[in-house]
């Protein structure tokens, strides 16, 4: 099977249950299958930095869904879990952030696309601390970009990103709010 590494964030509502959620959905299937999960961690907000923090979280999965079509399917758990791309603001606030970080065929070979609507490596997940951090957790030495995740990782200040301790969506009882 193929193996891709997803990144999941969002900073609405409660988002350790929405991530938990989207795992679920993407794989409800034997087309997607959970490998291995990161930790939540907290994360200031990047890009746009007035509003609240987020949750990311890694995932590796096994599928044997194409690129896009592990994309379209991304998609449609976005939008069944709440967001709507087409009000948002870039790098604004959202229930819920799934992107494919990179793909690897069943040889384990990274995958490199560039098609419109899909760029593969992600081009900017070797720049995102908010990315990097939960991967290197569970994949320190997996290449992206022919980068290894960890010498990446060591390249960038991942300061004020906070792992959470509770497992995901386990006695959230308020939003994440504003950076401390």
């Amino acid at each position: 099977m193929a193996e891709a590494v997803l990144s999941l964030g969002g900073n609405v509502g409660s988002p350790r249950t929405t991530l938990a959620r989207a795992l679920a959905l993407l794989c409800e299937d034997d087309a997607v299958r959970l490998v291995a999960r990161s930790a939540d961690y907290r994360t200031p907000p990047w890009g746009d930095t007035d509003q609240p923090c987020f949750v990311n979280l890694c995932a590796i999965v096994a599928t044997t869904l194409t690129p896009r079509a592990l994309l379209s399917r991304a998609r449609d758990v976005e939008t069944r879990l709440g967001r709507d791309r087409a009000r948002e603001r870039r790098w604004g606030p959202r229930p819920v952030d799934i992107d494919i970080v990179s793909f690897a065929d069943d040889g384990g070979r990274e995958i490199a696309i560039d098609e419109p609507g899909l760029t593969l490596p992600h081009p900017r997940a070797l720049e995102r601390p908010f990315v990097l951090v939960p991967l290197a957790e569970i994949a320190p030495d997996r290449p992206v970009a022919g980068v290894r995740v960890g010498e990446a990782l060591a390249r960038l200040d991942s300061g004020g990103i906070v792992r959470l301790a509770d497992p995901a969506g386990a006695g959230e009882t308020e939003p994440i709010t504003r950076n401390p």
